[in-house]
């Protein structure tokens, strides 16, 4: 055995090339002098090793060989150590040890603990130690984290030992790895001081990317940080958007107050405008103070709007029958000579109901335009009264969709018909004045002015139009005077439906803000019907979605709200809190809320005595009719968080793809109740994305043998194509119209979905996502759940009397536009470059922010998941990136041609 061990190491000292055995003799030698008896040749012994090990180069794969030679002389070092006394000597021998700890040591003869590369290091000068390279550096990292999570705190020698490892990181491009190490150690404050403005944007950047992965109290104080370090280096606009991620109104004024540049605080104003965010300016000192104000209350987007459609020549209205495009739908098979063409079927079957879905499909098409071919005219009061009853309310209200963010040019068309004899007319004008002044606000307050009369109407018609209206124009303000008007409706309603209406109502003016007074009217009123009939309407659980706008997107500030609803029987107690939670968190990405919510869709529901199905409803209908009593749906509250996590996973692309996943299977596995409510989650994962196998998945369910199934599928098809005017989607809405021919619902459905996909001639968005997805607008989110929510049950209110409810979604509308202009707010067209978004965080040097790049012209329209970045060198952007409506900065006037870059 021997003889083997001394032929192994003969041959590789025979492998061994010259200079390798020249530099072990030395190291030896180096190592003999530091364990001799001779205390002056340690120094020089020390810093000879020191100097070689620094010096040393190899490959990216390979050990240095000054570390791999002394692998064996490991433990005799650590002898020799522990033998010396306590000097600069012995911490000179400590650093050597601290990088021979990270080097070959055979484990089978390692006697040291896991973390001496950390013990030495500590024991050692703790100078320069970035001299001794990266790795070292990254081999501390890895031992300090354990050790913090052991000790639960930091000493001093190990917070110094960390700031030295952030200062190299920071200085040595490095910070990525900076930032890791203190939020794993939980000391992110250290961070600061050693960023610069060479590091800030990349620094800041994977910051905000952490601050999703992390809980609530965390993720807070890095975004504070973050926003910290903006306004340190002057980066206000990405410091608003920040912000505005808190829900920090008092850093947002500051914000505004700090930045002195009047072109900045435009462009601060349009950010915050599209967020209808609002913004204390009456302490700021700024000659723009007016305009800035008009920014802020949205009064510019009709006159933007109109300038874009002009630029893009689409003014030209459009007709129901131009979008149906009837001509184009698959003709009836020789085989099957019964089956019609949709438009010849909707002729036999409902034309009123027809006529009513070519009202929506007129006002979602042409909103904004100002202009249509069926109300505008002339004879446009003959459109209105071939619709029957409740209709003529929703076909009035087209109006409001017609003259859309335009307060000024839509009143006078709309004001006539407030002198109708009809109430249902009168109810519809009343609605437009609440759509008009949908996300714009105009000193005068002209829908207070003309609604608050009705808010007490006797006519309960009329009442519910003008409280939904004055929710609509003042969504997300938080006005006390509006809401004196409201809180009092949900008070006194003797019915559901106008319960429902007046918290929806309060909801949408209260978004996110928790307001005590309107959650306290609602779960009274709620309570006063616990033991009634009312609360098991369908519209009941519209009122519990008020109540949850109220605290949309606060999270655990719902847990009083929670424990109040306890008192409520099942199902309404569980639907109840699942719609809480669903709009608390909605956006959020919360892996732990849409797992809380994946366990309860697996539970299986058992029917009981108090409370039965819709199926076992339809069995014993005779026995109903008899007890005339109303009964819940007991699997309502998994339907309603099927919907839940659609609204949760919205905010995290990955988040929403494992969604799909799961939804898949309750789609084929769950109850029939439940399985409605599957297209309407997956619509809320690709709001106007229409991806191939979205589309594909909810054309299945659209040829659902449920009717229920069916129109919420169709529906949801429509959600995904808004504004987009895709052309798969169109075929299919056409094919869909011709199987569906015979049925009034599904063909309804079908015309809505059409109307959707056209929305503002493909102009126009329902994404709450804005700013290159930084941002999410709950007020749009709010605005898209009410008609989701009501289709948990279609044929009880979006089919039946309350179809008004699809207004809600002129919350939501916004152009999908990219406009530049310049310091005075005059258009100017640029080239920009247009491609798909390509996710940058992290990556080192310059990569390219997107992908598949075309170049147009401003005024470009963006599709979901695209982003856009100047083609010229003539301007500078001012918003941190090109969404929406972006000020442009010329960097010299003496360049009269734009030059490209």
């Amino acid at each position: 055995m021997a003889t083997t061990a001394t032929i192994e190491v003969d041959t590789k000292s025979k492998e061994m090339s010259e200079e390798d055995r020249e530099l072990q003799d030395e190291l030896k030698l180096l190592v003999d002098r530091i364990l001799g008896s001779d205390p002056k040749l340690i120094p020089p012994s020390l810093e000879m090793l020191k100097f070689m090990i620094r010096t040393s180069t190899t490959s990216m794969t390979s050990v240095p060989k000054p570390l791999k030679y002394l692998a064996s002389y490991y433990h005799q070092l650590i002898a020799g150590f522990e033998r010396m006394k306590d000097g600069p000597v012995k911490k000179q021998l400590a650093d050597i040890i601290s990088v021979l700890s990270m080097g070959p040591v055979y484990p089978e003869n390692r006697l040291n603990k896991p973390n001496d590369c950390l013990k030495y290091c500590l024991l050692g000068t703790m100078s320069n130690i970035g001299d001794w390279g990266h790795e070292y550096i990254r081999q501390l990292e890895i031992e300090i984290v354990p050790e913090t999570y052991s000790s639960r705190m930091l000493d001093e020698t190990i917070e110094n030992l960390v700031k030295d490892i952030i200062k190299f990181n920071c200085e040595h491009h490095a910070e990525i790895q900076a930032c890791d190490l203190l939020m794993e150690i939980d000391k992110l404050e250290y961070l600061p001081p050693f960023i610069d403005k060479s590091i800030y944007a990349r620094v800041c950047l994977y910051l905000k990317s952490c601050a999703k992965y992390v809980d609530d109290i965390e993720s807070e104080k890095i975004l504070s940080l973050v926003a910290d370090q903006y306004v340190r280096f002057e980066e206000y606009t990405k410091a608003l958007i920040v912000a505005i991620n808190l829900n920090e109104k008092t850093l947002a004024n500051e914000i505004f107050q700090k930045c002195k540049d009047p072109v900045v605080l435009k462009q601060l104003a349009f950010i915050a405008a599209r967020q209808l965010f609002s913004v204390d300016l009456s302490d700021l000192s700024s000659p723009d103070k007016d305009d800035l104000t008009n920014i802020l209350n949205n009064t510019h987007l009709s006159a933007q709007f109109q300038n874009l459609t002009r630029e893009l020549d689409v003014m030209e209205p459009k007709s129901p029958e131009d979008v149906y495009k009837t001509w184009l739908e698959p003709s009836p098979s020789p085989l099957r000579p019964s089956i019609l063409t949709a438009s010849a079927a909707a002729e036999n079957i409902d034309s009123a109901r027809q006529n009513l879905a070519a009202s929506f499909v007129n006002g979602f098409v042409n909103a904004g335009f100002g202009v249509d071919k069926l109300l505008t005219t002339d004879d446009g009061n003959r459109w209105i009264y071939r619709n029957k009853d409740h209709g003529m309310m929703s076909a009035t209200a087209a109006l409001g969709m017609l003259y859309l963010w335009d307060v000024d040019g839509g009143l006078t068309p709309i004001d006539k018909y407030l002198y109708s004899k009809d109430d249902q007319i009168k109810a519809g004008a009343l609605l437009a004045l609440g759509i008009v002044n949908c996300r714009v606000h105009n000193d005068c307050d002209p829908a207070l002015a003309l609604l608050a009369d009705f808010a007490n109407d006797t006519n309960l018609t009329l009442r519910s139009a003008s409280i939904f209206g004055l929710g609509l124009a003042y969504t997300s303000t938080n006005r006390a005077d509006v809401l004196a008007l409201l809180v009092p409706a949900i008070e006194t309603a003797k019915t559901a439906e106008s319960f429902a209406i007046a918290s929806l109502a309060c909801g949408l003016i209260a978004i996110g803000t928790c307001n005590p007074e309107i959650v306290q009217s609602i779960l009274t009123k709620l309570v006063d019907w616990r033991d009634t009939d009312q609360l098991k309407t369908p519209h009941s659980l519209l009122g519990v979605l008020g109540l949850g706008m109220c605290f949309m997107g606060r999270k655990d500030c719902i847990e009083t709200s929670v424990e109040a609803l306890q008192v409520f029987p099942e199902p309404f107690c569980s639907a109840s809190k699942t719609i809480l939670h669903m709009c608390s968190y909605a956006g959020s990405g919360d892996v732990c809320v849409i797992q809380e919510f994946l366990n309860n869709c697996g539970e299986k529901i058992c029917n009981n005595d108090q409370y039965s199905s819709n199926d076992s409803n339809k069995e014993t209908k005779g026995k109903e009719k008899k007890k005339s009593k109303l009964e819940f749906d007991p699997s309502i509250a998994q339907a309603i968080t099927v919907l839940g996590i659609g609204a949760v996973a919205i905010g995290d692309d990955v988040g929403s793809e494992m969604c799909h996943r799961v939804l898949g299977s309750v789609g084929r596995y769950g109850d029939p109740s439940v399985r409605r409510v599957v297209p309407l989650s997956v619509a809320l994962n690709s709001i106007s994305k229409p991806d191939l196998n979205v589309i594909d998945l909810l054309t299945k369910y659209s040829h659902d043998s449920d009717d229920k199934m069916a129109c919420n599928a169709i529906f949801a098809l429509g959600i995904v194509g808004a504004g987009t005017n895709n052309a798969r989607l169109a075929s299919n809405l056409r094919q869909l119209a011709v199987y569906h021919a015979k049925n009034p619902s599904e063909l309804f459905m079908v015309r809505i979905a059409q109307g959707l996909t056209h929305m503002g001639k493909g102009t126009m968005t329902l994404s709450p996502w804005h700013t290159d997805r930084q941002l999410v607008d709950l007020a749009s989110l709010a605005g898209i759940l009410i008609p989701l929510v009501a289709l948990i049950d279609p044929h009880a209110l979006i089919l039946g009397r309350n179809h008004f409810l699809l207004y809600a979604l002129a919350i939501a509308i916004q152009p999908r536009w990219l406009l530049t202009l310049d310091e005075n707010l005059h258009a100017v067209s640029v080239p920009v470059r247009v491609g798909q978004a390509v996710d940058v965080v992290g990556k080192a040097g310059n990569p390219k922010t997107i992908a598949g790049i075309h170049t147009h012209s401003t005024p470009v329209l963006l599709a979901s998941g695209e982003r856009a970045e100047l083609a010229t060198c003539q301007f500078e952007q001012l918003s941190p990136v090109l969404d929406g409506i972006c000020i442009l900065k010329r960097k010299s006037d003496d360049a009269d041609s734009i030059v490209t870059c």
